[in-house]
């Protein structure tokens, strides 16, 4: 499990604003995320929500998210669901 420590910036920054409700620019973000690479565990479609991790300099979304499931798991990828890491929550 990851701690935030050793991540961007960015990833913390975003997930306290997810924590407090901020309301997010781009219309993705808090949709459902389906998880059909099948890299996280196995929930029911609707658990996990994806949240955009904003990159510096890049014009787009970029590649960077925040996956959080209903029960708290948080999940990091930054190469678009590539790979993820799990997060330490923040206390």
């Amino acid at each position: 499990m990851q701690n935030l420590n050793f991540l961007p910036t960015e990833v913390r920054d975003t997930l306290l604003k997810i924590k407090s409700g901020f309301n997010f620019s781009h219309k993705r973000d808090g949709s459902i995320y389906k998880n059909t690479e099948n890299l996280l565990p196995q929930k029911e479609i609707g658990d996990y929500r994806e949240y955009t991790v904003p990159t510096l300099r890049v014009a787009n979304r970029g590649s960077r998210r925040l996956v959080i499931s209903k029960d708290g798991e948080i999940y990091y990828t930054d190469d678009h669901y590539q790979t993820f890491q799990q997060v330490m929550d923040i206390e």
